[in-house]
Protein backbone atom coordinates (compact mmCIF):
# COMPACT_ATOMS: atom_id res chain seq x y z
CA UNK A 1 0.00 0.00 0.00
CA UNK A 2 0.97 3.30 -0.76
CA UNK A 3 0.32 6.36 1.04
CA UNK A 4 0.93 10.32 0.75
CA UNK A 5 -0.40 12.92 3.38
CA UNK A 6 -1.25 16.05 1.72
CA UNK A 7 -2.93 19.40 3.18
CA UNK A 8 -0.06 20.57 5.44
CA UNK A 9 0.45 24.66 5.04
CA UNK A 10 0.82 28.13 7.18
CA UNK A 11 -1.50 28.85 9.87
CA UNK A 12 -1.99 31.40 12.63
CA UNK A 13 -2.30 30.05 15.78
CA UNK A 14 -5.96 29.35 16.23
CA UNK A 15 -6.47 28.39 12.92
CA UNK A 16 -7.74 25.18 11.06
CA UNK A 17 -6.16 22.84 8.79
CA UNK A 18 -7.61 19.98 7.27
CA UNK A 19 -5.01 17.21 6.22
CA UNK A 20 -5.61 14.15 3.62
CA UNK A 21 -4.04 10.41 3.34
CA UNK A 22 -4.48 9.05 -0.17
CA UNK A 23 -4.01 5.71 0.25
CA UNK A 24 -3.29 3.01 -2.98
CA UNK A 25 -2.52 -0.22 -4.02
CA UNK A 26 -3.85 -3.05 -1.26
CA UNK A 27 -5.80 -0.67 1.06
CA UNK A 28 -7.51 -3.68 2.70
CA UNK A 29 -4.32 -4.52 4.39
CA UNK A 30 -5.00 -1.52 6.64
CA UNK A 31 -6.18 -2.43 9.94
CA UNK A 32 -5.30 0.61 11.54
CA UNK A 33 -4.76 3.98 9.64
CA UNK A 34 -2.55 6.47 11.87
CA UNK A 35 -1.37 10.11 11.81
CA UNK A 36 1.76 11.01 13.41
CA UNK A 37 3.76 14.01 13.81
CA UNK A 38 7.59 15.02 14.03
CA UNK A 39 8.97 18.00 15.04
CA UNK A 40 12.58 19.10 14.62
CA UNK A 41 14.55 17.79 17.27
CA UNK A 42 11.75 15.43 18.71
CA UNK A 43 10.66 11.76 18.14
CA UNK A 44 7.75 10.71 16.05
CA UNK A 45 4.37 10.93 18.05
CA UNK A 46 1.18 9.25 18.05
CA UNK A 47 -1.55 11.71 16.91
CA UNK A 48 -4.86 9.83 16.00
CA UNK A 49 -5.93 6.73 14.41
CA UNK A 50 -8.76 4.91 13.08
CA UNK A 51 -9.50 1.28 13.27
CA UNK A 52 -11.30 0.32 9.76
CA UNK A 53 -13.22 -2.86 11.48
CA UNK A 54 -15.21 -0.66 13.44
CA UNK A 55 -14.97 2.95 12.76
CA UNK A 56 -13.05 3.57 16.08
CA UNK A 57 -11.09 6.73 16.39
CA UNK A 58 -8.29 7.32 19.13
CA UNK A 59 -6.58 10.50 19.90
CA UNK A 60 -3.24 11.62 21.66
CA UNK A 61 -4.36 13.69 25.26
CA UNK A 62 -2.92 16.90 23.66
CA UNK A 63 -5.31 17.03 20.36
CA UNK A 64 -7.90 15.58 21.79
CA UNK A 65 -10.85 18.22 21.59
CA UNK A 66 -9.15 19.86 18.77
CA UNK A 67 -8.29 17.21 16.16
CA UNK A 68 -10.79 14.70 14.73
CA UNK A 69 -10.86 11.84 12.11
CA UNK A 70 -14.31 13.05 10.85
CA UNK A 71 -17.05 10.27 10.73
CA UNK A 72 -17.55 10.70 6.85
CA UNK A 73 -14.13 10.46 6.22
CA UNK A 74 -11.85 8.00 7.93
CA UNK A 75 -8.78 9.31 5.31
CA UNK A 76 -9.48 12.95 6.82
CA UNK A 77 -7.82 14.63 9.82
CA UNK A 78 -9.22 17.74 10.88
CA UNK A 79 -7.48 20.16 13.06
CA UNK A 80 -9.24 23.15 14.82
CA UNK A 81 -7.52 25.39 17.58
CA UNK A 82 -4.19 24.66 15.91
CA UNK A 83 -1.21 25.65 18.48
CA UNK A 84 2.16 26.82 18.03
CA UNK A 85 3.45 23.38 19.83
CA UNK A 86 0.93 21.34 16.62
CA UNK A 87 4.38 22.57 14.41
CA UNK A 88 5.78 19.28 13.05
CA UNK A 89 5.79 17.04 9.58
CA UNK A 90 2.55 15.29 9.40
CA UNK A 91 2.47 11.60 8.42
CA UNK A 92 -0.62 8.97 7.81
CA UNK A 93 0.60 5.26 8.32
CA UNK A 94 -0.59 2.02 8.51
CA UNK A 95 -0.96 -0.79 10.64
CA UNK A 96 -1.16 -4.05 8.61
CA UNK A 97 -3.49 -7.03 10.41
CA UNK A 98 -1.04 -9.33 11.00
CA UNK A 99 -0.01 -6.21 13.72
CA UNK A 100 -3.38 -5.65 15.14
CA UNK A 101 -2.59 -6.95 18.60
CA UNK A 102 0.56 -4.17 18.76
CA UNK A 103 0.41 -0.88 20.66
CA UNK A 104 -1.40 1.35 17.87
CA UNK A 105 0.26 4.73 19.23
CA UNK A 106 3.99 3.19 18.58
CA UNK A 107 5.43 4.41 15.20
CA UNK A 108 7.51 1.58 15.02
CA UNK A 109 4.55 -1.29 14.91
CA UNK A 110 3.59 1.00 11.15
CA UNK A 111 4.88 -0.89 8.49
CA UNK A 112 4.27 1.75 5.30
CA UNK A 113 4.74 5.15 5.76
CA UNK A 114 3.23 7.85 3.30
CA UNK A 115 5.68 11.28 2.53
CA UNK A 116 4.76 13.58 5.09
CA UNK A 117 2.97 16.79 4.63
CA UNK A 118 4.26 20.07 6.93
CA UNK A 119 2.14 22.01 9.30
CA UNK A 120 3.09 25.52 10.35
CA UNK A 121 1.52 26.93 13.10
CA UNK A 122 2.64 31.09 13.89
CA UNK A 123 2.00 32.59 17.15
Amino acid sequence: VQLQASGGGLVQAGGSLELSCAASGRTSTIYIMGWFRQAPGKEREFVAAVRRLDGNRYYADSVNGRFTIPSESSKTLQMNSLQPEDTAVYYCARLPLGRRFLDFRAPQNYDSWGQGTLVTVSS
